[in-house]
Formats: C-alpha cells, structure tokens, sequence
C-alpha cells in the first residue's frame, strides 16, 4: 500500500502555510476589534450534540458525518461545523452565569470534517473561522456581526463581496409557512428529486436548499417565507435593514436562502463573491435564539457566522490578491570551514536572540552554493565567516542588494547588531 494522505485533505506546505497564517493575523486583529475572544473545542465530540442541534434531516447528518463508536462503545463525530460545539461549551462552562459580562463573544478557527465528494474549495477536512455572540437580542448585533465579517474581508483582499440576507422568522412563523410549501410542493409531488420527496414531510425548508436543477426550478414560484412573517420577526427584519443602510453596507434579499441547518432563526445571510462567471459563498450564518437552552441552558439569544478558510484561500488567490510568502530572510551567515561551525552557531543564535531571522549554512556548502541560497532566501545581508574573521573577530557585513559593505566586529554584532543592520540595511 502506498501511504499518501487521506482522500480530501491536503498537506499546506511551507510557501503556502504563511498565506493562512496571514489570514488568521488578519482575522484575530480584525475580531479584537470588535472585543471577540478564541475559544478551542475539541475535534470531536458525542454524535448527539451534533445531530440533535443540527438537525436530524440535514445532509450533514444523515450523510456527511464521521461518526463511529469509540473503545468505550461510546458514539461519537469528529466535528462538522462549529456552532453546535461552542454553544455546548457555553452552556457546560455556564457562561451564562450573572457574574459573566455579556454579551459573550468568541470566534475559533480550526478543521472541521465532511464526507464529501471533493472539489476544489470543498474537502473531507476543512478549515472554518467562526465568531458566536451570545446574550443580545438586539438587531444591532446582527448588523454588527455581519459589519465584522465584511471588515474581515476588506482587511483579507477579497474583492465584488456582496452580502445576501433573508429572514427565517419565528417558531409561529415557520409553521406557518411549513403548511402552505407543503401546500405547494405537494402540487409538484412528480417533478421533486428524490431527496426532496423524503424531506417533504420531515423538513420542507431543506428543499428550499435543494442544488437539484429541476427543484431549482420549481422553489422559483414556491410561496415566500417572507409574507409569513409574524408581527415581531417583520419588525426585526425592517431594523436590521434600515441599520446596515445605515453603515451604507449594501445588500439583497434571496427569499429562498434558508442555510443548511435546522437552528436558525429571524436573519441569516452569506457573503458572496464571483470567480469566473460563478457565485461562491464565502461565509454564511445568523441567529439562533433556541440552541443554548436546546441544550440545556436558560433562554439565550445568539448570533454567529462561519467561513471556510480553504474556499477564501482559493478566491483570493483567483482574484490575484498579494498574499505573503516566507518570511523575509534578515541576515544569512555564509560559514567556511570546520574552524568556523561553532562560531557561527554562537553568532546566529546570538542574532536570533535579538530578534533577527537568521539562517546559516549547516551543509559545508562551497562559498557559491551558500551565496545561491542567501539569494532565494531573499536575505537583506550577508555575514561570512570563517577562519580569519573567527582569529581577528573582524566581520565584514554585506548588503545582499547593493554590495554595500559596513565592517565591525564579532562581539559587537553579537551584543548590539541593530546600528549595524540599520546602516547596512539603510543601502538598499
């Protein structure tokens, strides 16, 4: 058997691993911002908490979950997405308590697990950022919440964001409009996938949902959720419009967009953005005023979003956006000879200690070879060392650009290099 990573995963190699990490610097400053803290679940958790809060009819229960029985016979899921997880830790730590300021508000990031077929922009193992805010009925939060998600992708580069919201009401209002799809739906009973036959009865908002072209076509002229809206849901819908117009954040209505699980309620929205000639969501969420006492708290109100960092990574990277590479070299110390390995491992880490990036040859590379290196390294300046400067303590430091030479030192350089690099650095 030739061992290779698991079918949906990918290795993020050195070259790629500082655009993520660039993506989740940008994220933690962004979200400070706005007073959110990290919080980290485990990776996998008991299958209830995800299927019962998720919803049992979903396609990320009935067929996209890793879940098996553990050694104990105990069952549990490796993690499919991020709510479920943060809002049992909620109510677990009791952060609802009196003494805790409020409102409560995360955000994580990590893998979550699906099985899917991969494609580009979706795997079996998937990175998510997601921000929770709990305690805040007020339309306020939601605007805010999604007002940080777009500072978000402004800070990223993500380029032609449009933002699509909807309202999925009440619990009165749901059921409302339950019956009258049924109604409707039924009409169409023949023409529906047989996916969306099953969740007729079960859950009709998931055929809302439904990729299938021929449902597609007929939820176009199913009736809208929207004309359901009971009294109080209507009113939070009008004030969350009228605030994002307020920031002179634009947006749509899609009256057709529900999401993919069974916990919202009221506003949820996506973030959308185009690559060639095609809609992609690149975050998605909303409220859900029911899930921490579904899981055995007191009536809590919430707010969340969720965006997957493999799908970003590709549109930015589509749209030409200026992602870093490696870390940019300061000093590269050019070693010659056996005589010399000790001092410059002394040197370096001296350097290193000062806060320089520094990288040394360890190879007893010829002179040529070593100079290669400093140049794909991208090195600012180049030390060499090697007998006679190790017997002198005479060091030559070398603008890697212009050739600009300032000599100093060994014991110099290795107290205090800053004047040194500045004047050296200062040529370029």
């Amino acid at each position: 058997m030739k061992l290779q990573r698991p079918k949906g995963t990918v290795d993020i190699l050195p070259g790629e691993s500082e655009k993520w990490q660039f993506v989740e610097t940008t994220m933690r400053r962004v979200f400070a911002t706005y007073r959110f803290s990290e919080i980290r679940t485990p990776l996998f958790e008991h299958y209830e908490v995800i299927s019962r809060s998720v919803g049992d009819t979903t396609d990320i229960v009935t067929k996209e979950m890793y879940d098996f029985y553990d050694k104990g016979d105990r069952h549990v899921t490796l993690r499919p997405e991020g709510t479920a997880p943060v809002v049992r830790s909620y109510v677990e730590n009791k952060k609802f308590a009196p003494e805790v300021q409020k409102p409560f508000k995360v955000y994580y990031t990590g893998s979550m697990f699906r099985y899917e077929r991969p494609q580009a922009g979706r795997l079996r193992e998937f990175h998510q950022i997601g921000v929770e805010n709990f305690g805040s009925k007020n339309p306020a939060t939601d605007v805010e919440t999604i007002a940080m998600a777009k500072a978000f992708f402004d800070q990223v580069g993500v380029k032609n964001i449009k933002l699509v919201i909807n309202s999925l009401g009440d619990s009165e209002t749901r059921e409302r409009y339950r019956e009258a799809l049924i109604g409707y739906l039924e009409q169409h009973l023949d023409s529906l996938s047989d996916d969306s036959k099953r969740r007729l009865h079960e859950n009709p908002l998931r055929v809302l949902d439904s990729k299938d072209k021929q449902d597609i076509a007929i939820v176009k002229d199913a009736p809208s959720i929207l004309d359901f809206l009971t009294d109080a849901s209507q009113q939070h819908l009008t004030d969350v419009k009228a605030m994002l117009e307020s920031l002179n954040i634009a947006y749509t209505i899609d009256q057709n967009m529900v999401r993919g699980l069974d916990y919202y309620n009221d506003t949820i929205f996506e973030f959308m953005t185009e690559i060639k000639g095609k809609e992609l969501t690149i975050c998605g969420g909303g409220r859900y005023d029911s899930l921490v006492s579904y899981f055995g708290g007191p009536e809590t109100p919430g707010f969340g979003f969720g965006i997957g960092v493999d799908r970003l990574l590709l549109v930015l990277e589509e749209q030409g956006a200026s992602l870093p590479a490696a870390q940019p070299l300061d000093v590269y110390v050019v070693v010659l000879g056996a005589s010399a390995n000790v001092a410059a491992l002394k040197l370096v880490q001296s350097l290193r200690d000062q806060g320089y990036a520094v990288e040394r040859d360890v190879l007893n590379r010829k002179i040529k070879q070593q100079f290669k290196s400093a140049e794909e390294f991208g090195a600012k300046v180049i030390i060499t060392l090697g007998e006679s400067e190790v017997e002198t303590g005479e060091i030559v430091v070398k603008n890697n650009a212009t050739r600009a030479e300032v000599k100093t030192t060994l014991s110099e350089i290795q107290s205090q290099f800053d004047t040194v690099f500045t004047e050296v650095a200062a040529d370029a």
